[in-house]
């Protein structure tokens, strides 16, 4: 792996070697200083040269060892990592487990010993009988709406997930997530998608930061992109943050370009 941006520090940073778990958190450590009660949102998505988010529905064949190590540091880093309902069914999620790599930084930083798994659902359609649910380290989240099923709530919940109305009618209103899950000091996220779901984050302006990984292969076929939804009123900009590059992978670090939305 080497680093291409931002400008290499030294002849060594050009070298293709295999970074260490800590330089890679230092590289996506969260940013300090954020407003009481607001959450980093950060985004990890992998992408094909022709702009393929997954392959045959799974992203792991788009993926790489070292696409691998950038994503468990991310999962590493973060209190708590959101996504979609079709991408828990779809990847076979599970829960995140304690890392002995981070646990000294989440010590100092007061997280607990896991990310909390916070699944975005309208109709909780979810196997509640999964481990996800029944065995994690830390709770499972459910965010959902104020007229969700009243048995899939009573389901979630007998399961052991914690529930939270993020919407007043059946569905979620994403841009009450981070401020929902900040209010439980749930502050450094970290979302996987699925495309649906981040394409609403990025709609309702919430989105803080993107790290996409660019596999550098062909798929085709009719697989969407990173985010599908519809169009922004006007395209918003992100600032280059880093790239690193290995085998032919480029992973990316986006952050928005200018002030933050008030909360």
């Amino acid at each position: 792996m080497r680093r291409l941006f931002p400008s290499p520090l030294s002849p060594a940073d050009l070298d293709d070697r295999e970074w260490g778990l800590d330089e890679l958190a230092d590289l996506y450590a969260y940013p300090a200083g954020l407003p009481a009660g607001t959450a980093w949102l950060r985004a990890n998505m992998v992408s094909s040269l022709d702009g393929a988010a997954h392959h045959e529905g799974r992203s792991q064949p788009l993926s790489s060892a070292a696409d691998m190590r950038i994503f468990g540091t991310l999962r590493g880093l973060a209190d708590a990592v959101v996504v979609g309902a079709e991408t828990v069914r779809q990847e076979g999620y599970r829960p995140a487990r304690a890392r002995e790599a981070f646990a000294a930084r989440r010590a100092a930083l007061g997280q607990g010993p896991a990310p909390v798994i916070a699944v975005v659902s309208a109709g909780l359609d979810l196997d509640f009988s999964l481990p996800l649910f029944t065995a994690p380290l830390v709770p499972t989240v459910v965010l959902t709406g104020a007229d969700a099923p009243a048995e899939r709530v009573a389901a979630a919940r007998a399961a052991g997930a914690e529930v939270l109305v993020a919407g007043e009618g059946p569905g979620v209103d994403v841009a009450r997530v981070p401020g929902l899950l900040a209010g439980r000091g749930l502050t450094r996220l970290l979302t996987e998608g699925g495309p649906r779901l981040l394409g609403q984050f990025a709609a309702a302006g919430v989105l803080d930061e993107m790290c996409l990984s660019l596999a550098p292969v062909v798929a085709t076929g009719t697989a969407p992109r990173i985010m599908a939804g519809p169009p922004l009123a006007v395209p918003e900009r992100f600032a280059l943050g880093s790239v690193l590059e290995d085998g032919g992978f480029l992973f990316t670090r986006y952050r928005r370009a200018g002030e933050r939305p008030a909360v």
